[in-house]
């Protein structure tokens, strides 16, 4: 194998392939790119049995042929080469990179024994990139980050005929957002499901958020069910999680009579502040009131802290206790001016039911924004 290409498209290429890779790896073998030179340029891929990432490159081949080299170490070299057209070539078992007077050999790794890369032939429908990575960074936060339970890591694709709804949850809050969606020639009426892993959704949406439209393939194959996400010349597929997405959309109420709406920033920044005096893990008590909301910590014996700001409130005054970082993950997503913060009931008058939260485009008109954050507030404090 024998080819140059340019130094900037090629190290973009192995970052996008390796990006995905574990960092550690039973199977040193997987820690592998696989490159394949061809007539028309080259293609980079990378595989773990779960997700699999794969590019496509222009450069000047002058022997074809295919190797496999260690991803992350190519991927350093690559990123730090000097400005100038990257040589790429093999001799028996070695790899010469080299570019202006830099050179490097690598050790290739055995071909035959790298598994085959997912191949996914259908399209399921296409999705603006700009929007979904947006939906994605809203949702994702909510799912959860303990692998003991994985039905709830992962971030709940339901693919309806024209839009898109991700809804995340890690049992003390549900995000959830929906988008547009082209089914094209392939609209049944039916909804589709794909539990897709919460981490694999995250770096699809940064690294496809400028791509214009991204190509969505939901497929069974071989017993795998794999979703595809494809967008210049890139395409990345992942496993999807096997088990049922516990039914929380039937946790957001229908109508929230009781609400409060006040300025996001402001909400943000009292709650940082407040929050500095609390212990790990404790709660803030947040006071709706005719007056505003006043935020209070009761932390060690040497540290309190309260702040009050503006809050419009509609219907009855309201105590809720509410982890900070949580509600501050909910405010992160909400892009608008003002947020609006509506509470349920429970059955137990001294026990308040979930906040919602979502986006307001003014202190009174709601934002067209789908986004929705439904928080479980803790035990009042006393």
């Amino acid at each position: 194998m024998k080819f140059q290409a340019n130094r900037d498209v090629f190290s973009e290429a192995v970052s996008f392939a390796v990006k995905l890779l574990p960092q550690r790896t039973t199977l040193p073998i997987l820690s592998g790119v696989l490159i394949q030179a061809t007539e028309t340029g080259l293609i980079l891929s990378s595989f773990d049995y779960e997700v699999s990432a794969q590019t496509e490159i222009a450069a000047d081949v002058e022997e074809t042929g295919t190797v496999l080299v260690s991803g992350r170490l190519l991927a350093e070299i690559a990123n730090r080469l000097p400005n100038a057209p990257v040589r790429f070539s093999t001799e028996e078992s070695r790899i010469i990179v080299s570019s202006g007077s830099a050179s490097f050999t690598l050790l290739s790794m055995p071909v035959e024994e790298y598994p085959s890369i997912p191949q996914i032939s259908s399209e399921s429908g296409l999705v603006p990139a700009e929007e979904f990575a947006a939906a994605v960074a809203q949702v994702a936060v909510a799912a959860s980050r303990d692998d003991v339970t994985p039905v709830i890591t992962g971030v709940q694709l339901e693919v309806s005929e024209n839009s898109l709804g991700l809804v995340a949850t890690d049992r003390y809050r549900v995000a959830v957002r929906e988008i547009n969606w082209d089914g094209g020639n392939n609209a049944s009426g039916e909804t589709i499901t794909a539990l897709v892993p919460a981490r694999t959704l995250q770096e699809v949406g940064k690294t496809f958020g400028n791509a214009g439209t991204i190509s969505v393939a939901i497929t069974n194959n071989d017993d795998r069910e794999l979703i595809a996400f494809t967008a210049n010349k890139k395409t990345v597929t992942s496993l999807l999680i096997k088990g049922n997405f516990p039914p929380v959309r039937r946790l957001f109420p229908d109508t929230t009579p009781n609400h409060a709406v006040m300025n996001t920033a402001e909400l943000i920044e009292a709650t940082r502040r407040v929050a500095l005096v609390l212990e790990r893990e404790a709660a803030l008590r947040y006071s709706f009131s005719a007056d505003g909301l006043t935020l209070e910590a009761i932390g060690s014996e040497q540290a309190q802290a309260s702040e009050t700001i503006d809050a419009v409130l509609t219907g009855d005054e309201i105590v809720v206790s509410l982890k900070p970082q949580f509600l501050l993950d909910g405010l992160g997503a909400v892009h608008s001016e003002f947020v609006r913060i509506s509470f349920t009931r429970t059955e137990n008058p001294n026990k308040p039911g979930p906040v919602l939260i979502t986006s307001q485009s003014s202190k009174e008109e709601p934002s067209a924004d789908s986004y929705k954050y439904l928080l479980q507030p803790n035990l009042l404090l006393r």
